[in-house]
């Protein structure tokens, strides 16, 4: 038994599939150049949608779409709308003379406590 030797395959060595009746998704590649002139292609399914920018996996870059006469993709420009602030939200709801009046009950108030905290302190 000693001066047999068993063969077979190193295991994760090799792999024992093949590529034989397998067909792959179509695809299609798009080139995107970075500002400083390097290109790098990405590869994406057929039915997806392209995005003009792209990260270099390289550089880390932004990268711009490049079409198929070699120049670079015109961006749509996005509309973007201002965030709304709490005061915009406040506006929509009150006019500025009621703001001025509830500003004003609240002062007072404030003033109110504030001085009948600072007796009761003082008797103490």
């Amino acid at each position: 038994m000693a001066d047999r030797s068993l063969r077979g395959m190193r295991l994760g060595a090799q792999s024992m599939q093949s590529e034989e009746g397998v067909e792959f998704s179509p695809r299609k590649r798009a080139v995107y150049r970075t500002d400083d002139g390097t290109t790098f292609e990405v590869v994406f399914a057929a039915e997806a949608e392209v995005p003009d920018v792209w990260e270099s996996p390289r550089t880390g870059q932004e990268g711009r779409l490049v079409g198929d006469d070699g120049e670079l993709v015109e961006q749509e420009a996005v509309e973007t709308k201002a965030p709304r602030t709490h005061w915009d939200m406040l506006l929509e709801r009150r006019t500025r003379a009621e703001l001025e009046e509830i500003l004003q009950e609240r002062l007072e108030y404030l003033r109110a406590r504030r001085g009948e905290g600072a007796k009761s302190s003082k008797s103490a």
